[in-house]
Order: structure tokens, then sequence, then C-alpha cells
């Protein structure tokens, strides 16, 4: 484990209790200059993780809870004319943050939502014709209740495609149950964390990520694994370009974490359900985690 990252998941775990592999695929998400989409039930601890992660890593943020009558200047902000400067002057919106939490992302509107793409994607906003850039690091870590829920509208694949990660908490074990009802957690308590990497340090270990090495037999594994969604009939959308990125930039981040430089297949097995299922259930809303599963087992690690 890189001794840089160990206070970070240690103090988070002292947050979300029994959650190790989760609090380790989103920091990895981080790192990787990705987006998470965290989607379970109400009260699972979404939101309190998200602010967790800011405040460990010491990023500004902003939590914006979104809503069905929520617009798209609600999030990026509005020109409101000055009648002394006789000029419209930009009031920016709670988008421009080094993290963004959106909580209960949909429940806003399909407008409201695709607002995010361009921030998302190219780290920047326009409004009324001017492009306006974004604080960096930029990461958006938004929160959805399960869909069958009423007052959610679903994410576009548009959208879902650029969220690297997607990560769903599940309940707790009895005994770290019992421990959050005696009070032996963090999460009432989110204003005494400490910043256990700074933002500077955070930087050098994004573009020591982007320099971990992936040889030619772990590239082929990791493309055997999309192209086999390509060319599977089991109703899963295919995986995108972006997506095999995304898986690789996560592999190398994952590696980092654990303290190596270089890629191995456990790195791409350990990232692989977390980057795709979302992906693999876009358009016909299939099974996502169950096809993860079975192409893993379906590809074998390249030796």
């Amino acid at each position: 484990m890189d001794p840089r990252v160990s206070p970070v998941l240690k103090q988070l775990g002292q947050v979300l209790l029994d959650k190790p592999v989760e609090l380790k695929l989103a920091i990895t998400c981080l790192l990787a200059g990705g987006h998470l989409l965290l989607e379970d039930l109400p009260g699972m601890g979404k939101t309190t993780l998200s602010t967790a992660l800011a405040k460990s890593l010491g990023l500004s943020h902003q939590r914006l809870q979104f809503t069905a009558d929520m617009l798209p200047a609600d999030l990026l902000g509005v020109n409101i004319f000055d009648p002394a400067l006789q000029k419209f002057e930009f009031h920016s919106g709670p988008i421009f943050s080094q993290v963004l939490l959106a909580d209960e992302i949909n429940r806003a509107s399909p407008k409201t939502q695709s607002a995010l793409l361009e921030a998302m994607a190219e780290q920047q906003v326009s409004v009324d014709g001017t492009t306006y850039p974004l604080p960096q690091p930029f990461f958006v870590i938004a929160t959805q209740n399960p869909q069958e829920q009423s007052g959610t509208f679903p994410l576009p694949e548009s959208q879902l495609d650029r969220f690297m990660m997607r990560l769903s908490l599940g309940y707790p074990g009895l005994a770290a149950e019992k421990k959050l009802l005696k009070g032996e957690h963090l999460a009432d308590n989110l204003n005494q964390l400490l910043v256990q990497l700074q933002p500077s340090h955070l930087a050098e270990m994004q573009l020591e990520g982007r320099q971990v090495e992936a040889t030619e037999a772990v590239l082929d594994y990791l493309l055997a694994l999309i192209n086999h969604s390509r060319n599977s009939d089991n109703g899963s959308a295919p995986l995108s370009p972006r997506a095999s990125r995304a898986l690789l930039a996560a592999a190398k981040a994952w590696a980092l974490i654990s303290g190596r430089h270089y890629v191995v297949p456990d790195d791409i097995q350990a990232v692989f359900a977390a980057v795709t299922e979302h992906r693999l259930r876009a358009g016909l809303r299939a099974d996502g985690t169950l096809y993860a599963q079975q192409i893993l087992l379906a590809v074998n690690p390249i030796q």
C-alpha cells in the first residue's frame, strides 16, 4: 500500500465502516482523474462518503441537492445585469469548486443532468457563449437513488459514460452496524476530519499514475475483455473506447495505490466491475453486474 494513501483510507474507514474495497475504489477513481457515481438506497452513507472524501483530500467542495425543478443555471451560474456598470456580470454557480457533490442527481430533469456533460468531459462550462474554466482538479461525486424509486429520471447513456466508476455501498455487516449504533465512528463529526493528502501531493500521484507501465500483454488482456463485450449477444451494451481508456487509467491508479509502478491482470480485474457495469447495463438496462462477472470469467489473463 502506498504510504501516502494509507492515512486517507484509514480516516475514511472510520467514517464508512466495513467498506475497505469500496473506499479504495473511490480513491482510485479520483487519482485516475475520473468522476464517481454512488448508487444505493437512501441512508447508506453516499453523501457522507462524498463529503469525507473531499475533506480528506483538502479540496474545496460544494454540495448541491438536485431536485425536479432545478435549472441548469442553478448549477452553472448566470449572467446578471449590473446597472452601475451597465453590463452583464457572470455569477458562478456551485459547479465552480474542486469537488462537486451532486446529491441525488437523478432527481433532476434530463436537461439539468446534461448541463454537467461539458464540465465533466472538458473541465469547463459555457454560459451565453462564453467559456469558463473550472478549478483544478475537478471531480464530480454524484449520488443517485435506484431508478425504481418515485421521482427519479434515468441518467442518459452519455451522462453515465462520463462517470469513470459506479459504486454501490450496500449494507454494513452487523458488527459494523453495531459500532454505528454505539457511535464508534466519525460519520456524525465530519468537521473533525483532517486533510490526509494535500492537493499538491494528489496532483503528484495523478501524474505518477499516468506513468505507471502497462505491458503489451496487459493491454492485450484489457482489450480482450472490451472486445468480449462487443461480441456478446446477452443484451448488454458494448464497451466503448472511452470505457477502455477509463479501465486502463483506473487499473494504473489501483496499481499505484497498491505500491507498484506496473499493471498486472489483477489490477484490471479489481476495477473492472466498477468501471464497466454501469456502461454494460446502459441501453437495455441489463444486469451490468452479472455481465461484468461473466466477461471476467470468460476471458483468461494473458501470461
